[in-house]
């Protein structure tokens, strides 16, 4: 009789061994300016959240904003020593998003270009998916 020796496979990959990948990007002059932000406040934030609200014309708006801890539901990755935060929710439409920041002669801000846009309002503040 012969016996054959089965290879062990894992099931299961420990949360540690699996990279995570952010759901969003920001470009280098998008981190730059918000650590030149952060670094204007007192106390200093821990680390900086996007996400998406629900309003405005089209349903779906962004929203940036510093915070001094990660919450209980929320993402954390780490963007060239900047923590970004990102609630559950949002992950699902901010998937392939990237940030960035541009200076132009209208003025200045942060841009998201998010591939899961279906359509956005005619003011550009808010989007549907």
């Amino acid at each position: 009789m012969a016996t054959t020796t089965v290879p062990e496979v894992k099931t299961h990959i420990p949360e540690a061994d699996v990279k995570k990948t952010p759901p969003v990007s920001l470009t280098a002059n998008a981190v730059t300016k918000v650590k030149e932000i952060m670094g204007q406040q007192t106390p200093a934030p821990a680390g900086l959240r996007i996400g998406v609200v629900g309003g405005g014309c089209s349903g779906f708006s962004y929203s940036m904003q510093f915070e001094n801890a990660a919450g209980m539901m929320d993402k954390t990755f780490d963007m060239e020593g900047l923590k970004v935060f990102v609630d559950a929710t949002s992950v699902m439409y901010l998937n392939g998003c990237i940030v960035d920041y541009v200076e132009t002669l209208e003025g200045a801000g942060f841009k998201f270009e998010n591939p899961n846009v279906k359509s956005t309002c005619g003011c550009g503040s808010s989007f549907s998916v």
